[in-house]
């Protein structure tokens, strides 16, 4: 005669580990369902922590409260300007030089039409500004003096299209670094800076 009693028994046990399992995915699933929320809140949390990020790239905290048109410069080595304000929009040129000032002179939402030294413009997104300030030599070759006075001692010759880093401006004169020599140069000699601002980094 067939006894059934350790298979009856497995049959049990199995059922009672299927009941044990089903239990377990329920309350796991009741488990994330109380956690949603909160992992929902922490996903809009970081999601407005980036945006706070971004909108300091160009300037500062608050971007919609900065002057229209200022001066900014490129963050990275390679930013595409595009025909509008957002990436369907196709690229019309593409700088590789970073640092490199440019105007902004529109705004919408995450996105800034600058113009650069020659009047090329076109879209970015602000993440690829720095509110870090930066001029560029003009026309001709100019001299970088140690204080701002006309015959004050030279420290080094910048050719046109030279870029540095903008530090002071005051009386018709710019303090800059340029590839590590700090001097003065005549305002009127970069483009960067308005003619009548008064700037200190």
């Amino acid at each position: 005669m067939l006894i059934l009693s350790e298979p009856s028994d497995i049959t049990r046990s199995t059922m009672t580990r299927t009941r044990k399992i089903s239990v377990f995915y329920l309350l796991a699933l009741f488990l994330l369902l109380l956690a949603a929320p909160a992992l929902n809140a922490h996903a809009e949390t970081s999601g407005e922590d980036a945006a706070e990020a971004i909108a300091t790239a160009d300037g500062g905290a608050g971007a919609e409260s900065l002057p229209v048109p200022r001066f900014v410069s490129l963050a990275t080595g390679e930013v595409n300007l595009r025909t509008g304000p957002g990436m369907r929009y196709p690229v019309k040129l593409v700088v590789r030089k970073s640092g490199l000032p440019v105007e902004v002179v529109r705004e919408f939402d995450v996105w800034r039409q600058v113009r650069d030294i020659d009047g090329d413009d076109g879209w970015v997104h602000k993440s690829m500004l720095s509110g870090r300030r930066s001029v560029i030599v003009k026309a001709q070759v100019q001299t970088l003096l140690r204080k701002p006075e006309s015959s004050a001692k030279p420290v080094a010759k910048l050719e046109p299209g030279v870029v540095a880093r903008l530090q002071t401006c005051k009386d018709g004169w710019c303090e800059i670094n340029a590839s590590g020599y700090d001097g003065w140069i005549k305002k009127e000699t970069i483009w960067g800076v308005y003619p009548d601002e008064a700037f200190k980094e």
